[in-house]
């Protein structure tokens, strides 16, 4: 079996960043995306609505987060054992079995634990469906273009989940109810997961090429022990998990302030959220430009870490405020989403940080991005009851001020003050780092 052939440098796919060959994969990704977001705007107050208290949904949202967490780790020593295609087929058998669990007997019956079963281990699902594209990407994308490729990904990433997602949902509840909307949710998954997985030909996706030489084994061990062998990468994993922290935490409680303290209706809340989001995708190319003019530590300290405490703190205090003033909400909401992309280059700084073992530490980086799905929640979960929306946000407001200071200790190895943490541009950082 051989590769497919490179595409023409003439080709418009190819101009763009995109691999021609994968152009399938990255609509199919989008779709899946929009697919999972579809509930992340209102699944929380649907299951309160049904009886089931806050405290109770913030443990189920931080069960899911936690199989998130671990699938985001294990995707890439996945792809090394099994090869990209059949760690994105098991991602989506994973997503559709457990969604259909979750749908089919959970919620009908009103069974707590069987909700536990169903929705936490469907959160094996995406990470695997998602990651394991990523991996096919690195195999396939030529090594001068790979960050723009990797560019594209993220945008059909968050395109989908939440902005895309929530527009759906907003589009569809109206007509066709909560529930049926969430049996529309896996009906675009799984449209999605097929459209990548049946078009895309390429063959490169039957085994990811070891690029450092070390077996699944050694690198899996190695993601864990370069935390503690390299305390720079594990500040900077700890960092990547403040960075989206608020964002699933807020996910648990903000449709409910929102909605039944603020006074917006769920679709005004679905388009803030869509709004928030939409922001968020353009600004990660903003701050990939900005991080290597400036410096990859300045943007990240400043720009994310103290934008994000001041916004998360706006985005809380202003509608509550100002009650259901839509375009001052709008306004905040944009800021908050903006200011989440400021940490977009860690992805180029953590694995500089470590330049003989870079595989290691995008799988570092990527267990801190995982475990900021469940330690959102988490926070919600422990701290709702006793101190209320009001002392959750100030948490996660300090959690952000913690990472403007750890991030300006993310220094690199050999880096001067000239080089004022840009020694690379973003995208050389990303075409060098194994994935």
């Amino acid at each position: 079996m051989t590769n497919s052939p490179p595409a023409s440098p003439r080709s418009p796919l190819a101009r763009l960043g995109i691999p021609p060959t994968l152009v399938w994969g990255y609509l199919g990704l989008l779709l899946f995306m929009i697919g999972d977001g579809v509930e992340s705007g209102y699944l929380s107050p649907y299951l309160i609505d049904r009886g089931f208290s806050e405290s109770r949904v913030a443990l189920l949202f931080t069960v899911y987060g936690i199989a998130a967490g671990i699938a985001a780790w294990l995707s890439g020593v996945l792809s090394d054992l099994w090869g990209p295609r059949r760690v994105m087929w098991t991602g989506l058998a994973i997503w559709t079995v457990f969604q259909l669990l979750f749908l089919a007997a959970a919620l009908p019956l009103g069974s707590y634990p069987l909700m536990m079963l169903g929705y936490g281990l469907r959160g094996l699902g995406y990470p695997l469906f998602a990651y394991g594209f990523l991996v096919w990407i690195a195999a396939v994308a030529p090594r001068a273009r790979l960050g723009t490729a990797m560019g594209w990904f993220w945008f059909a990433f968050t395109g989908g989940l939440p902005t895309l997602g929530s527009l759906v949902a907003s589009g569809l509840i109206p007509h066709i109810g909560a529930y049926a909307t969430l049996w529309a949710a896996l009906a675009l998954v799984a449209a999605g997961g097929l459209l990548a997985l049946l078009l895309v030909r390429d063959t490169r996706g039957a085994k990811r090429p070891r690029g450092t030489g070390e077996g699944p084994l050694a690198t899996l061990v190695g993601s864990i022990t370069i935390l503690w062998r390299n305390p720079r990468v594990g500040m900077g994993s700890v960092v990547r998990v403040i960075n989206t922290a608020s964002q699933f935490g807020f996910f648990v409680i903000m449709p409910i302030h929102f909605t039944k303290t603020v006074g917006f209706s769920l679709t005004q809340w679905l388009h803030l959220l869509s709004a928030m989001f939409a922001t968020n995708i353009f600004a990660n190319l903003l701050f990939g430009v900005i991080g290597d003019r400036l410096g990859w530590r300045r943007t990240i300290a400043w720009f994310g870490g103290a934008g994000c405490t001041l916004s998360t703190l706006l985005l809380f205090y202003v509608p509550d405020a100002a009650g259901a003033d839509f375009p001052l909400a709008l306004l905040v909401a944009a800021f908050y989403g903006a200011t989440l992309a400021g940490y977009v280059p860690l992805s180029a700084l953590v694995p500089s940080m470590e330049p003989r073992h870079k595989g290691q530490a995008l799988a570092a980086l990527n267990l801190g991005a995982g475990a900021s799905t469940f330690v959102g929640p988490a926070v919600v979960a422990a701290f709702v009851g006793p101190l209320g929306v009001a002392g959750v946000v100030w948490i996660f407001a300090g959690m952000y001020a913690v990472s403007t200071v750890l991030a300006l200790f993310l220094k690199l190895p050999d880096e001067s003050p000239a080089a004022a943490g840009a020694p690379q541009t973003a995208a050389e950082a990303a075409a060098s780092a194994p994935a």
